[in-house]
């Protein structure tokens, strides 16, 4: 008998992952707090969803809708979709976890770029899988790259449009360029949370390659525009037999009634949508001007934040003014996973907090 004393391994991969961090939101006692690090909705949720999560309140013994009919009906209404084509998670990390798993096994690969979503490394591990990891051009997704990296291993390409944190996104015309290069047996993911605030002619969310491909899904969020992030709502659009495959690793309860019922009313409620535009396009310039009056970098932005680039004199890096900067109130995300050092990531948020930084800011560089 072996008495060597045994424990539970994990499987190859996991041990390597840096846990994920979460923007931090906590400051010193009796500050008022303006949480800027997560890039959340200042305008808070469409009052359609707070009456619609309301009523659920007297159906709490019940079990959810294992498919999220209403909510996958209300998003197909919405954007002239079939319903068959969706999916519904608990928030699209919740639907990236799905992909990785079902696709990617001990010897595959994931491709991704630098300054990425963490979340496709650690997902890519915990399938057991190789990240790969594609240099940016100017804080660009970049096409060629991405193809010159592929090889016969190559799964699955993620690709976030726009990306976050540096704001920037791919043309449709690249996006389509780089999806006719990619094998037929590679996935690519268009990771789209923040799509409804791109106002820009030449992008697309990838709601038409899908339709016209078998190998191209879509996710998507309530968390960002439709100031859901408490209940962890995604969803993804893609080809009906890769959606079989992840309905069939899928909880049967993965969305909860809450979700389903708030979802379903915010997606509806288009002026609440275009009320958030409008103040996130005001402020994105407003901010940048500020910024940049300031002496400071910041990376054009089509999202809801900012990256903010200090200049690397001492007393006056981003770590510092982050220090500065939550001692006050406002609570900033620092990057340097993301492989920016010496920026901060800012949400944008109401008028008061945008303005609270600006003035803060000058103080310090002052």
């Amino acid at each position: 008998m072996n008495n060597q004393v045994q424990e539970p391994q994990p499987k190859p991969g996991i041990l390597e992952i840096d846990m994920y961090v979460p923007g931090k939101s906590k400051v010193p006692a009796g500050v008022t707090p303006h949480k800027l690090s997560s890039n959340e909705s200042p305008l808070g949720p469409s009052p359609s969803a707070l009456e619609a999560l309301a009523g659920i309140g007297n159906r709490l013994q019940d079990y959810p809708d294992g498919q999220a009919t209403a909510l996958r009906e209300a998003i197909a209404a919405r954007h002239g979709l079939n319903p068959e084509n969706i999916i519904c998670g608990n928030g699209s990390d919740e639907i990236l976890s799905m992909l990785a798993n079902a696709f990617l096994a001990p010897g595959d690969e994931a491709i991704f770029t630098e300054h990425g979503f963490l979340l496709y490394r650690i997902l890519t591990l915990g399938a057991g899988a190789k990240p790969v990891v594609v240099r940016e051009t100017d804080c660009r997704t970049d096409v060629d790259r991405i193809l010159e990296a592929v090889t016969d291993r190559t799964r699955i390409v993620f690709i976030a449009n726009p990306n976050n944190p540096t704001g920037t996104y791919l043309p449709a015309n690249e996006v389509k360029r780089l999806h006719a290069n990619l094998p037929g047996n590679v996935i690519l993911v268009l990771d789209a949370a923040y799509a409804e605030y791109v106002r820009r002619n030449d992008y697309e969310s990838g709601l038409e390659l899908v339709s016209e491909s078998s190998n191209v899904v879509m996710t998507r969020t309530f968390s960002k525009i439709h100031g859901l992030a408490a209940l962890r709502i995604g969803w993804a659009y893609g080809p009906r037999k890769l959606l079989d495959i992840l309905n069939r690793i899928r909880g049967p309860f993965n969305m909860n009634s809450a979700a389903i019922a708030a979802g379903a009313a915010a997606i509806q409620d288009r002026g609440h949508v275009e009320r958030s535009v409008l103040h996130n396009e005001e402020w994105q310039t407003r901010l940048t001007e500020g910024f940049e009056e300031l002496g400071l970098k910041v990376t054009p932005s089509v999202g809801n934040f900012l990256l903010v680039h200090f200049p690397k004199t001492a007393g006056k890096t981003a770590a510092e003014a982050d220090t500065y900067l939550t001692e006050r109130g406002f609570v900033l995300r620092a990057v340097g996973g993301y492989g920016f050092p010496n920026a901060l990531r800012m949400s944008i948020g109401s008028a008061e907090a945008n303005l609270g930084v600006l003035k803060h800011l000058k103080e310090f560089l002052d």
